[in-house]
């Protein structure tokens, strides 16, 4: 069965050439040229994958991020024409997967919502609990992280983090080896997006997130997850 891809983007021509490559390369497709319609589709239809533009008509791409956040963790790909590092910050920090910036090449934007997609399908094939350190533990069947025997909603990509650092506790992981290992090789984004992961992570693991005791920092080199 076809995946099916929500695109948000109002630029008529851009649109119609996203949709046609998106069905050449066997995905169906839900078209919104406007950011409520956008937001509309995405919670009624429960796409595969959402790619996302950041300047819309009635309401921009972070505020439609935001409110799918609240719902589902559905991969998001913001596409944005701005090159301020502030605009993808921001749209990750909301919760975004990843950001392509215009113009794009048809192979470049096929490449991420594959390594995207992978990574989400990953995440749901079931496996077992494990125990990730006092009070918290890693479910890979439902995808979810327990703190005290309560379920913490992450995105996949958070998910991915804790438990590629959770499986070698104490080994300091550099921010390229995340890139490469969670984000995959078709991934072309800049670390800052590692730095950003990692504090949204703490901020939904970490009883004080600022004097984080699962997820250290290591000056200099990476991060590293507390043994027990």
């Amino acid at each position: 069965m076809a995946k099916t891809i929500l695109v948000v983007e109002d630029e008529q021509d851009i649109a119609t050439i996203i949709d046609f490559n998106l069905k050449r390369s066997g995905f169906d497709t839900l078209m919104a040229y406007d950011g409520p319609t956008g937001l509309k589709l995405a919670l009624e239809n429960a796409p595969d994958l959402i790619l996302l533009d950041v300047m819309l008509p009635g309401m921009d791409g972070f505020e439609i991020c935001r409110r799918v956040r609240e719902k589902s963790q559905v991969p998001i790909i913001m596409l944005t024409a701005r090159e301020e590092e502030s605009d993808k910050i921001l749209g990750l920090e909301l919760g975004a997967d990843d950001y392509v910036t215009k113009p794009f090449s048809n192979r470049e934007l096929i490449a991420r919502i594959k390594a995207n997609m992978r990574r989400f399908s990953a995440a749901e094939v079931p496996q077992e609990k494990t125990d990730a350190g006092v009070g918290l533990s890693i479910s890979e069947e439902d995808t979810a992280v327990y703190k005290d025997g309560k379920p913490i909603d992450l995105s996949v990509r958070e998910f991915d983090i804790l438990s590629y650092l959770a499986a070698e506790p104490g080994r300091v992981v550099s921010r390229e080896e995340l890139m490469e290992k969670v984000w995959g090789f078709e991934y072309y984004g800049d670390l800052r997006a590692v730095d950003v992961a990692i504090r949204r992570l703490r901020e939904k693991i970490e009883d004080e997130p600022a004097q984080p005791k699962y997820i250290i920092t290591k000056r200099g080199l990476g991060y590293y997850f507390a043994k027990n």
